[in-house]
């Protein structure tokens, strides 16, 4: 192997994705458990609130400055958008005038993604979005508003397509043994995400 081979190699090796386990959010609270992407890119830090047993894959775009909140067990996948502020309409209503947050047309909101919710690949969370819990969002959606505990999301722009507790129904009634822990977070709190 030539030098120039073994300085790719050890190049790729330094630098390719890893997940990283454990994150201390800015109020002080430690999480063992969560696992972060080493590609994924997280802006204002200090406002972006995970629990624990999140994971959260390669290639993602978390912008909090209007806070973030990721409920306990989520999934986020690889290639998503989470963004709590947008300029798409400022920009077109002032061309070249445009100066930045406070103008019309600029839209800021905080996300808040209930627990055991799975995010699909390439999705967009926009501005002012409440996902309940135990929710799936499907590959390739654009998702802005408020969605009900154990939705299927799904579509550009996102709408209900079903219901995750349909989808979980022949899991359960095969394996009976997992029940308890199901229920035990499905039936706790608040059943949907405009309580």
């Amino acid at each position: 192997m030539n030098l120039r081979d073994r300085i790719a190699r050890l190049i790729i090796r330094v630098t390719k994705p890893r997940m990283i386990t454990g994150f201390k959010r800015s109020d002080g609270v430690v999480l063992k458990n969560l696992r972060l992407g080493s590609t994924t890119v997280i802006t204002c830090r200090e406002n972006f609130f995970p629990q624990e047993d999140v994971f959260i894959g390669h290639h993602n775009f978390i912008e909090s400055s209007n806070t973030i909140q990721i409920g306990q067990g989520c999934q986020i996948t690889n290639f998503v958008s989470l963004t709590t502020h947008s300029s798409h309409i400022s920009i077109r209503l002032y061309g070249d005038q445009y100066a930045g947050a406070d103008m019309a047309g600029y839209i800021t909101g905080k996300i808040e993604i209930g627990d055991y919710t799975f995010i699909g690949p390439h999705a967009t969370i926009m501005p002012g979005t409440k996902i309940g819990k135990g929710c799936i969002v499907a590959a390739n959606s654009y998702v802005k508003g408020l969605f009900d505990d154990f939705s299927v999301i799904k579509g550009n722009p996102a709408t209900v397509v079903g219901d995750t507790r349909t989808m979980d129904r022949p899991f359960l009634d095969t394996h009976p043994e997992l029940n308890a822990s199901y229920f035990r977070w499905a039936e706790d709190g608040n059943t949907n995400a405009h309580s």
